[in-house]
This record gives structure tokens, C-alpha cells and sequence, in this order.
């Protein structure tokens, strides 16, 4: 009997995984599906019928979108994003790279405190550090208002994490014989680096770019505290002209957070693959 059961309980167990699976991955998408399924609806239908997928009273309507970016001034506020994102994500990426390298290469005690020290100001939330900042940068420097003091402030928040992937992609998955017979061809340091290294940290170099895209891309509070003027506020920010103090248009703030999604969803189309990629099936190769 106890055989029995067991042997229904194994041929059962993989179908309640899978079930809960269906659950979780439904949670998980859920809020985007309401974005979806809202966006080509009237603030009317949306409100008496937030479930049905063609709005009662209007239909299907395009009017959202065109409303939405007149109003909050997409195409602006769109580039603001994109170069807020691309120069800071570049940034992060190449210091982090190089500094990672350098710490590996260099068993200095000078690398492993820094290191060290890195590793521990992960641990410190951004909000500890939200009123100083803004009190020196604004109040003393008077450094608000200027996309380059945003890029330098992602840069500095996410290198960290950034430096402590770079680390371990180089410690765990570069072999050193590879940069020794680079020396040997001739190749200086600096060579060596973008020739022979970098290249073998595309997929590390593919999931740093995703997170911290993703990550500046849709951060409301920093810049929402060091770009104050209208014509510097990026998608996020921007979206706040829709909330009013007595009434609130969802078709437009639906309309304006699908467009602020499609960018870094196409993005991570693009680059997901190189996630799942290898470092190590690369050197060999190589």
C-alpha cells in the first residue's frame, strides 16, 4: 500500500511543480497584463471594467498614446532617458571591467582592502544616503539640474556590484595562460586587456548591461531629487504630470508606462541570450 502511494506521489509531484509554476509566473506577469489590456481603453471603461480586454462603452482606442507622449513631452524626456541610461551603463561597465582585472591580476593589500570595502558599501541603502547627497551636491556644489552629475551618481551606486561580477568572471573563467601567450606575441598590458580579456567577459558584460540599464532606466527617486527643471526630467519622472491632486487619467498613465517599458524590454530581448552563454566555453574555444 505504501509502495502504492509512494510511487503515485512521485508521478504526481512533478504536475503540482508545474502547476505552481503556471501560479507564480501569472503573479509575476499579472501587473504587466493590466497595462496591456488597459492601454487601449477609455479612463471610463477602465475604471468600470479593469478586467475586460475591449472596453463596454468605446471600444478599442488608440487615443491614449498620442495623449500621452503630447503631455509629458516624450520625445524629450525619451532622450534624457537614453542618454542618462547609455552613458552611464557604458561607464559602469568599462571602469568596472578594468578595476575588476586589476584586482585579480594584483595581490596588493591596497587591492584586497579596496575590494573589501566595495564589497561592504553594497550593503548600505540608498536612502541613508539620499539627504546628504542632496544637500552637498545641491547646497554646497550646486551640482543639481545636470545630467552629468546623474550619470556620475549611477556610476558610483551600481560599480560595486558591478566590479564584485567583473571579479569573479575574471578570477573564476580567464585563464592566465591566455594572457601570458598574448605577451609573448608581443601585446603590452593595455593590449592584452581589450585584445584578449574583454572580449572573453561579453556574457558578464551582457547581464551587467541589462541590470544596470534596467536599473537607471526605471529609477524615479534619484533623479527625481538631482533634475528638477521640466525639460531634464527622464521617462519616469515625467510620468507625474498625469497625477493630479483631485483626479488621475489611468488611460495615460498606462499609455505612458507601456511606452517607458518598451525600450528595456526590447533591450533584454537582444542581450538575454548572452546570460546563459559560457565565459568558460569561450576560452577554450579561444
Amino acid at each position: 500500500m505504501n509502495e502504492k502511494n509512494n510511487a503515485m506521489a512521485k508521478k504526481i509531484k512533478p504536475y503540482l511543480i508545474f502547476a505552481l509554476m503556471v501560479v507564480i509566473l501569472f503573479l509575476i506577469i499579472f501587473p504587466f497584463l493590466i497595462v496591456v489590456v488597459n492601454v487601449f481603453k477609455t479612463k471610463a471603461d477602465i475604471t468600470q471594467n479593469p478586467l475586460s480586454i475591449i472596453g463596454v462603452s468605446s471600444g478599442f482606442t488608440l487615443a491614449n498614446f498620442p495623449n500621452a507622449m503630447e503631455k509629458m513631452n516624450f520625445w524629450n524626456v525619451f532622450g534624457n532617458s537614453l542618454i542618462i541610461t547609455v552613458s552611464a551603463t557604458v561607464l559602469t561597465i568599462l571602469f568596472s571591467a578594468m578595476c575588476g582585472y586589476f584586482i585579480v591580476r594584483h595581490n596588493w593589500k591596497i587591492c584586497t582592502t579596496l575590494f573589501g570595502l566595495m564589497i561592504a558599501s553594497m550593503v548600505i541603502p540608498f536612502q541613508v544616503l539620499m539627504v546628504p547627497l542632496v544637500s552637498v551636491y545641491g547646497g554646497t556644489f550646486g551640482l543639481l539640474n545636470h545630467r552629468l552629475t546623474l550619470i556620475l551618481l549611477h556610476v558610483g551606486f551600481s560599480v560595486s556590484m558591478a566590479t564584485f561580477m567583473f571579479h569573479g568572471a575574471v578570477h573564476t573563467n580567464i585563464p592566465l595562460e591566455l594572457e601570458e601567450a598574448a605577451y609573448i606575441d608581443g601585446c603590452t598590458k593595455w593590449q592584452t586587456f581589450w585584445k584578449i580579456v574583454f572580449p572573453l567577459l561579453s556574457p558578464t558584460i551582457a547581464t551587467v548591461a541589462i541590470i544596470d540599464a534596467m536599473a537607471f532606466w526605471n529609477d524615479y527617486l534619484l533623479p527625481s531629487l538631482i533634475l528638477q527643471k521640466k525639460d531634464l526630467y527622464t521617462i519616469p519622472v515625467s510620468t507625474k504630470v498625469f497625477y493630479g491632486t483631485y483626479s488621475t487619467d489611468i488611460g495615460l498613465v498606462m499609455a505612458a508606462l507601456l511606452l517607458a517599458m518598451l525600450p528595456i524590454l526590447i533591450l533584454y530581448v537582444f542581450l538575454q541570450r548572452y546570460i546563459v552563454k559560457g565565459v568558460t566555453s569561450g576560452a577554450v574555444k579561444g
